[in-house]
């Protein structure tokens, strides 16, 4: 989303971005009406690790033309542009007198070291800009070409780009403001790639530059950055200190700050679980209380974690994958240099050092203690909300035995409906969940109840019947609405779930904002 002047984090923002204005994207339901129609023709997008950053560009560049590269401390000019390298070719063994060998009716071949000119990325996305617009008839538009750098900040910028730093001006037009003359090697190279290459809408660009300009880009005379070419690259704000960019370096990109924000796909949450002992745990709501951690710990948001920061499979982060991408990370970056205060880091009368997250089974092979994986997330505030059972539904937990409570997930803030009904929970998360099974349709709902993969006691939340075990738990209680039962008494998470659920089976297009 963009934040505008008067949000009250716009400052904290504007901070971290180095005083500059730039847009603010996140992971949302209306992400793609947030697309500007003038799009950046380079521009950074940066954030904390994990916020999905990379996962973003490529969703905007899905089915276009795309050449991505990474930049590291050893990346320099001739690996991003193109030099002069070995190569092996292939060619004929002669005889002292000259004839070519055969053997077996075979030519006898020899492989021989030569040296040519390789493109790197920068060249190849560039050739194949303008051969787009070569390919492009007169008044047509030319094929969107993406440069794509990962880890922009890993690499030397002053170095890598050299020259091509003048070239990161754009008019209004979207053309190179100020063309660079281009040294031999790569005008030999270009001459051969634009080799009787004519471009249709040639008088267009040449009135920008009042000049043939042209006739010297295809002769590689000079290098141009058309207007169908887009440098898009990726910084983690962790990694920012590795290779600082210089301001007029950062004065020529746009840049869009991704937040952290729950992971979201077609409006409705991952709802990503980390799985310990049997046991789930709601992986957003970790991640909402490392970072609060994180930031009274050390006061940076460099350091925080976005819902990215690690993968589940099938929706699942494994106590193994937890411990050696999460934890380590916490222990060996984020609170490497901080004295342990927090009560995060005790066990018992004991530091819960990282080394207690491991033990070593006969063969001497390294296995996670599960044990304290929970009591890291016991110490954190996070309590298991739901367990897995064998038919695929997902079991609430008695209230009465959860520390978590109805405090177990983000709150629910409103329901929007295409139709522009929005539902707000002023009057509690019961009455609006209700208030949207009713917009939705009682019929409808109940329809699809069966696929609903919730369950307490083994029993479904919404039924045409009342089941006594239920009603006597402590806690819960029938309301009636139709011909159907609904369950008073679980927790928000369970209620927000329920409603993305029925969001994604039927198509809705509801916006459930935490």
């Amino acid at each position: 989303m963009f934040v505008p002047q008067n949000n009250p984090y716009y400052s904290l923002l504007f901070k971290l971005c180095g005083g500059e204005n730039h847009s603010v994207y996140c992971f949302d339901e209306k992400r793609d009406e947030q697309i500007e129609t003038k799009k950046d023709y380079q521009c950074i997008y940066y954030g904390a690790p994990g916020t999905g950053k990379s996962f973003e560009i490529n969703r905007l560049t899905e089915g276009k033309e795309v050449i991505r590269t990474t930049f590291h401390p050893d990346s320099d000019y001739s690996t991003f542009v193109g030099a002069y390298k070995p190569t092996s070719i292939e060619i004929p063994v002669r005889d002292v007198t000259g004839k070519i060998i055969i053997e077996h009716d075979a030519q006898v071949t020899e492989n021989r070291i030569v040296y040519e000119f390789v493109e790197q990325a920068f060249l190849q996305a560039y050739i194949k800009a303008w051969n787009a617009y070569a390919s492009a008839a007169e008044g047509e538009k030319a094929t969107e070409q993406y440069l794509i750098i990962e880890e922009i900040n890993r690499g030397n910028c002053a170095q890598i780009f050299g020259d091509l730093f003048q070239l990161l001006d754009r008019n209004a037009q979207g053309f190179s403001d100020y063309p660079i003359t281009a040294d031999k090697d790569i005008k030999k190279q270009l001459s051969k790639a634009f080799k009787d290459k004519t471009i249709s809408n040639a008088d267009y660009i040449n009135s920008i530059y009042k000049k043939d300009i042209l006739s010297q880009v295809l002769k590689g005379e000079v290098l141009l950055l058309p207007d169908n070419l887009y440098i898009w690259a990726t910084m983690n704000t962790s990694d920012q200190s590795l290779f600082p960019i210089d301001s007029a370096f950062k004065r020529r990109w746009d840049w869009k700050y991704m937040p952290i924000c729950e992971g979201r796909e077609n409006g409705v949450s991952l709802g990503w679980k980390i799985k310990v002992k049997e046991n789930l745990y709601d992986w957003w709501q970790f991640v909402e209380k490392i970072n609060n951690e994180i930031n009274e710990q050390t006061k940076s948001e460099d350091k925080k974690l976005g819902y990215f920061f690690c993968k589940a499979e099938d929706g699942i982060i494994t106590a193994e994958t937890f411990v050696g991408k999460v934890v380590f990370y916490l222990w060996n970056d984020v609170f490497k240099d901080q004295a342990f205060a927090s009560d995060i880091f005790q066990d018992g009368d004991e530091e819960l050092t990282f080394n207690k997250f491991y033990d070593v089974d006969a063969n001497g092979k390294a296995i996670v203690r599960e044990d304290k994986v929970e009591l890291f997330l016991k110490n954190l505030g996070v309590g298991y909300l739901l367990s897995n059972t064998d038919d695929g539904t997902i079991e609430i937990e008695d209230l009465e035995n959860n520390n978590t409570s109805t405090n177990s997930k983000t709150t629910l803030k409103e329901i929007e409906f295409p139709d522009g009904t929005i539902i707000d929970s002023t009057s509690g998360i019961f009455d609006a969940y209700m208030h949207a099974i009713e917009k939705i349709g009682i019929d409808t709902v109940c329809s699809v109840a069966d696929r609903l993969k919730y369950r307490r006691r083994g029993k479904p939340l919404i039924s045409k019947e009342k089941y006594p075990e239920l009603e006597t738990d402590y806690g819960y209680s029938y309301y009636m609405m139709g011909d159907y039962y609904f369950l008073r008494g679980a927790n928000t998470y369970t209620y927000v779930r329920i409603l993305e659920d029925l969001n994604s089976i039927l198509q809705l297009g509801m916006i459930i904002r935490n």
